[in-house]
């Protein structure tokens, strides 16, 4: 199956024998690929609610050039060998776009299998830049910015604000945790901040405490963590337990409600790097109160960024007037598209030519507040 391959839903485009009733009748299928099981199903969760959303308003007011828009959703497990596997199923199931994967690891394994086939692939969440580098990819796109964007903006926050004595880089070994904890300590080190340990773990682990010992025997007083929230919860709670007073930080993988539960009060100031909170702007209100009705939340990481991912989709079939992945790879390529978390332009490898992550410090209570 090569990229020019074109979907059912097209036949008539393509001069196949078809009565209008039936291309009428023909939904566009979209699915959103991400994790339904494993440890990390609310980072799907927060993409499912914003993909959701954007297709209930779109379906609403009378979906795609006279098409409903069908959502499919396909689990990936957030593992890195699922990726192509999750991949094949969608490209089985002759669906031409999707939102996600979610985790940078499954991206990675997926990307290449959407571009072969001519799928248009838009993540919202997976930051790695290895999921485009070098790739030459026609039909892979983000919604979010990379590591090597989000990385310097942390260690700006550490040099200028924290001034940290010694810190401690820790990571989960896996394709996004170690590259953002990579950039991280490449920054300190430019500025000459000591990094006196900058090592792995195993995720999925119980007891962290051979690291912790570690951490406190060197001195650190500030220790960064590459990775998801299960790992770094359990960092903080064990860290506080054996007397290791000093603040965590992390990437958006790691800003997640049920953090709370895993650390207990030791979540109380954790510096978080996350995209901007686009559901206070004044303009996204309707579509936040849209979320809210159908009890959802649109101030988590990923949920308006994906929302975004399905605007980009939807606003270049309308634009080329065509459900043919080609023609909105095309589109997104060669133009600027309005969304929910501003107006979105590509360059030649699929990444945002712009994205911008604040600074949060989380709190026992599940809120976070801005502080750069």
């Amino acid at each position: 199956m090569s990229k020019s391959f074109r979907f059912s839903l097209l036949a008539s485009a393509l001069g196949l024998s078809m009565s209008m009733g039936m291309a009428q009748a023909e939904n566009v299928k979209i699915a959103v690929v991400g994790p339904l099981t494993g440890p990390v199903t609310q980072y799907g969760d927060m993409v499912r609610e914003g993909v959701r959303t954007a297709v209930e308003i779109t379906n609403a007011a009378g979906g795609v050039n006279g098409k409903q828009i069908q959502l499919i959703e396909v689990d990936d497990a957030c593992e890195p060998k699922q990726g192509p596997i999750a991949a094949n199923s969608v490209v089985n199931q002759e669906i031409g776009f999707v939102v996600g994967p979610v985790c940078s690891g499954a991206t990675v394994g997926g990307a290449a299998v959407y571009d072969e086939q001519g799928v248009v692939m838009v993540t919202p969440s997976a930051t790695a830049p290895n999921v485009t580098d070098g790739k030459n990819f026609t039909f892979v796109f983000r919604t979010i910015g990379r590591d090597d964007q989000q990385g310097p903006a942390a260690a700006k926050y550490i040099i200028d604000t924290v001034k940290p004595k010694k810190v401690a880089i820790l990571h989960d070994k896996q394709s996004y945790g170690q590259g953002i904890a990579s950039s991280v300590q490449d920054n300190l080190k430019k500025a000459n901040v000591e990094v006196s340990l900058f090592e792995g773990i195993n995720a999925g682990e119980s007891d962290y405490s051979s690291v912790i010992t570690k951490m406190k025997s060197q001195g650190v007083d500030f220790v960064y963590y590459g990775g998801y929230h299960p790992e770094m919860g359990l960092l903080m709670r064990q860290a506080a337990e054996q007397g290791l007073g000093v603040t965590f930080m992390g990437p958006e993988g790691s800003g997640n409600p049920e953090i709370n539960a895993i650390a207990g009060d030791a979540v109380e100031g954790m510096l978080l790097t996350l995209p901007a909170d686009y559901s206070s702007l004044p303009e996204n209100q309707d579509i936040v109160k849209a979320f809210t009705e159908k009890g959802r939340n649109a101030a988590g990481a990923f949920q308006l960024t994906s929302y975004a991912a399905t605007q980009a989709i939807i606003k270049a079939m309308l634009e080329t007037n065509s459900t043919d992945p080609e023609k909105v790879a095309e589109y997104l390529h060669a133009n600027s598209v309005p969304t929910v978390i501003g107006d979105l332009s590509w360059n030649e490898q699929g990444d945002l030519k712009d994205f911008k992550f604040d600074i949060y410090t989380w709190h026992k209570d599940g809120s976070k507040t801005a502080v750069k």
